[in-house]
């Protein structure tokens, strides 16, 4: 089965998001239907736009031989559910919405081709007069964040006429204006060689959230347009557009004046008509484009009424819709062009197909309402979204540090992260607060600092520097950074992580699971200790021998003790005395019983709740995960890391769950498999409360373990359980593009990305010019082995700051290409097995002189620019 190609009963829960970074989205259906508007700066599930959808008709040059909505057939249940906005005669018991308009005449099956950030739908029904399909993107182009984030959905419809004779084809796009708060105006704009139907609200303009509007638009010249519907009671606006389309010839324009009564039920359409002579094909384009410029914090509002007001970035850059529009259409080819490049390179990795399926997938979160562009270009995020709101705002640390999409793709983007964090999040003493508040500026939450998303942040910082190569960047946050890292032994610290200084962190630890663990234990621990070591990394650059020397002794303590005292011969733990009240009591501040010994002494049991204690849990060596995609080194043994990792698969994999004891939430089911957050193998003492969400599978843990199998050569172990988290978002029983955690398009789920660098080995530092690659390719004449899967040629996709292409390995060479923007490579790390076979370097027709050193190779005479018309091309011996 190619899953990518999705048809029948796996179209049933798809919602492709369409639109840019920051700016919202429309979901495409699996069978064509726009549905889940979420253009109105926040989500909108299960949401649909009145009547809004594409048609189409067949002429002959004297009557209309067919009229169809550009629909396949609806996906069942057909009792009816509630539909956001639905009113009377809509729900449980009255059938499908007619929004869905799953009641008009449409094709008898679709197949839906998904290849993010691209889709396909092939419209099929043998008594049509023809073929039709659409294609509908947002462009999405690495390093060119401003380009990606176009508020608008572009679709191609492209007819094939399989009669023998020459037949005009209508294609017909009707919306309404989905804002709310006051009628909306229509006028049709013909200039600059489109044809658009603009819609705004009458509702004042400036600096007004509840202003919207939204455009219309093809380049196609001939067709016609009706800039009101009908209006009517009951269904008469459709009865009467269903009249008007099926007649022969163009519409009838209808005006009208903006009525409240009719606010938010207005529909207008437009039509492109395309001549086709028998046995050929046409194409017509169209958009949706939208500005809802305005935004406030409207999911944690201001203190006493206030409400702040800001502009989108995509409100910056364009005065409205007709602007955006515009700008989209004049440089619709280019940005088709770089989006099918960059589809195409990606999904030409030659590996497996359920791991490209899970990288791929995951970048619709980037084009979904979790996230926002401020006003000056900055990127924010929530988690995740409920139906109707952002859910758990503000860029959170400790779910961002999983997301590791955007760092390559947009760097930029996720560097104004750091930026937003390190200037807004962290107190005086280096305390962080792990969610930035909207707008930025206002007073920071007062909750606990988290471990793991503020060493996190030194992580990441560290990786952002190497990505970008920037000095400047790096030196301006460095004096936060060491405030971020000693916070950890302070006396200000509340949390006492690490007060006598040893290397390991002894306190109260609050962390992404929620709660707090008490007592030394290797998950965060391993973020404080791969902090230390970035730390001291970035210190020795930047001239401070005395805070490397500091860092590094701590490190290497800390990492002693790890090894030694939390590995149990089969995993890491955490050491903690469940019996011990005393560990919650030192935090009572004098009082009888504090906040803390209410929500975690277990008095019945006698026992700390919400602790690992002896289980297997699936975060345990998270921090070497991001050693190894950053390229920071050991951070826990390797020979127990791989031991560790082999355990976690043994204990927390389930092929099925329905043997599987969950409370908590419900992310796989049935005959479903996954990996458990934790587990106490028998033996083991589980605590009577153990660790929150532990029978869960949430997919964002779950790459990362995965991830890391593959890192440390577990290959099987690693690819089955992305297969198992990929058959559960099959179309069927998930959306493929929405994978859930707490809410819908959840950020952590964006690990998936890491799978790349899993298997090709990919190294980078660009300030020192260095690439590196060190793909799982067993030597072999012309043939090898990816992590299991034979392949002819291998090639992967990457990515950095300004440059992105792709890695190829044949059995006598290994090319380097830049697709888009341009590398100085200085350096090339191949690992030794490959550097052993390398005869000569070339790049174009120069051949390059180099010294080779381990499994590197240096070059001599300057740098070597790569860009799109100068690849380089690594001349190998053959291996017998």
């Amino acid at each position: 089965m190619n899953s990518f190609v999705y048809e029948d009963e796996r179209l049933n829960a798809i919602s492709f998001p369409i639109g840019g970074i920051g700016t919202g989205c429309i979901g495409l259906a699996g069978n064509g239907r726009l549905l889940d508007w979420e253009i109105l700066n926040r989500p909108n599930k299960r949401s649909m736009n009145a009547l809004s959808h594409f048609a189409i008709k067949a002429e002959d040059g004297e009557r209309v031989l067919d009229a169809r909505i550009l629909q396949g057939e609806l996906s069942p249940p057909y009792m009816g559910e509630p539909v956001r906005g639905g009113a009377l005669h809509s729900g449980y018991g009255f059938g499908p919405h007619a929004g869905t308009l799953g009641g008009m005449p449409h094709f008898e099956k679709t197949v839906f081709t998904g290849t993010f950030p691209m889709a396909d739908i092939e419209f099929q029904d043998p008594a049509f007069p023809g073929q039709v399909r659409m294609s509908a993107y947002n462009p999405f182009i690495p390093s060119n964040e401003d380009d990606s984030s176009l508020p608008a959905a572009f679709f191609t419809i492209t007819v094939s006429n399989t009669t023998e004779q020459a037949l005009t084809y209508t294609v017909n796009l009707s919306s309404a204006n989905m804002m709310k708060t006051s009628p909306s105006l229509h006028r049709y704009v013909n200039d600059k060689g489109l044809r658009r139907i603009h819609m705004a609200t009458q509702t004042e303009k400036h600096d007004n959230p509840e202003y919207g509007e939204l455009t219309l638009a093809t380049d196609q010249a001939e067709g016609s347009y009706q800039l009101y519907w009908y209006r009517g009671g009951w269904c008469d606006s459709l009865e009467m557009f269903w009249r008007d389309f099926t007649a022969f010839g163009p519409f009838n324009n209808r005006e009208y004046e903006p009525d409240e009564k009719f606010r938010n039920q207005d529909m207008a359409s437009l039509a492109a008509s395309i001549h086709v002579p028998a046995g050929e094909s046409r194409s017509v384009r169209f958009m949706l484009a939208w500005s809802s410029p305005f935004m406030f914090n409207h999911w944690n509002p201001e203190k006493d009424g206030k409400r702040t007001i800001w502009k989108n970035h995509y409100a910056v850059r364009f005065e409205d819709s007709l602007a955006s529009s515009a700008y989209a259409f004049a440089e619709w080819d280019r940005l088709e062009r770089e989006t099918r490049l960059f589809r195409d390179a990606l999904y030409g990795s030659t590996l497996p197909q359920a791991v490209m399926d899970a990288v791929a997938a995951n970048l619709s979160v980037l084009k979904s309402p979790t996230c926002l562009r401020l006003e000056d270009g900055s990127f924010y995020g929530f988690e995740g979204c409920i139906e109707d709101v952002g859910c758990c705002e503000g860029s959170c640390t400790h779910v961002w540090n999983y997301a590791y999409a955007l760092p390559y793709l947009f760097p930029q983007l996720e560097r104004s992260m750091r930026d937003l964090d390190f200037i807004y999040n962290r107190r005086e003493d280096g305390r962080m607060q792990f969610r930035l508040m909207l707008p930025v500026g206002r007073e920071r939450s007062n909750f606990h600092a988290c471990a793991d998303g503020q060493f996190g942040g030194i992580i990441k910082l560290y990786r952002d520097w190497k990505i970008s190569g920037d000095d400047e960047w790096l030196r301006g946050h460095w004096e936060a950074a060491k405030t971020m890292i000693s916070f950890a032994w302070s006396d200000s610290n509340e949390d006492k992580w690490d007060a006598n200084q040893d290397g390991v962190l002894e306190g109260r630890q609050h962390h992404t699971l929620d709660m707090e663990l008490f007592g030394p234990n290797s998950w965060l621990n391993g973020f404080y200790l791969a902090a230390l070591k970035a730390g001291a990394e970035i210190a020795e650059y930047l001239g401070e021998p005395e805070t490397a020397e500091l860092y590094r002794g701590l490190f290497e303590r800390g990492k002693a003790y790890t090894d030694r005292e939390l590995f149990n011969g089969e995993y890491y733990t955490q050491q903690v005395q469940l019996q011990d009240l005393s560990l919650l009591t030192r935090y009572s501040e004098g009082k009888s019983q504090s906040g803390v010994e209410n929500a975690y002494w277990n008095a019945e049991a006698g026992e700390i709740k919400y602790q690992i204690g002896e289980g297997c849990s699936i975060d345990q060596v998270v921090a070497q995960w991001h050693a190894n995609l950053c390229g920071l080194g050991e951070i826990f043994d390797a020979a127990q890391t791989r031991t560790a990792l082999e355990s976690l698969y043994r204990y927390n994999f389930k092929s099925e769950m329905r043997k599987e004891a969950n409370p908590w939430r419900l992310y796989s089911l049935g005959d479903e498999g996954g990996l458990l957050i934790c587990t106490w193998p028998e033996g083991r003492l589980k605590p009577a409360v153990p660790l929150t969400y532990n029978s869960e599978t949430m997919t964002g843990f779950e790459y990362q373990a995965a991830v890391h199998m593959i890192q440390e050569g577990l290959y099987e172990e690693g690819l089955s359980i992305v297969e198992a988290i990929r058959r559960r978002y099959d179309g069927n029983r998930r959306n493929p593009w929405n994978e859930i955690e707490c809410g819908s398009n959840y950020a952590r789920s964006m690990a998936s990305y890491s799978l790349l660098h899993a298997y090709s080995g990919f190294r980078y530092h660009k300030g020192q010019g260095l690439l590196g690659f060190e793909p799982k390719v067993s030597a072999g004449a012309g043939t090898g082995e990816v992590a299991g899967l034979s392949v002819e040629n291998y090639q992967a996709f990457w990515a950095l700051d300004g440059a992105w292409g792709t890695v190829k390995l044949g059995k006598d060479a290994l090319e380097i290409n830049v697709l888009y923007g341009e590398f100085a490579l200085l350096q090339l790390q191949l690992g030794e097995t490959l550097i052993s076979r390398v005869q000569s370097a070339h790049l174009g027709n120069e051949e390059l002189q180099f010294e080779r050193s381990g499994g590197q190779l240096s070059l001599i005479n300057g740098s070597a620019v790569l860009s799109p018309d100068r690849s380089i091309r690594v001349v190998l011996s053959k291996v017998d």
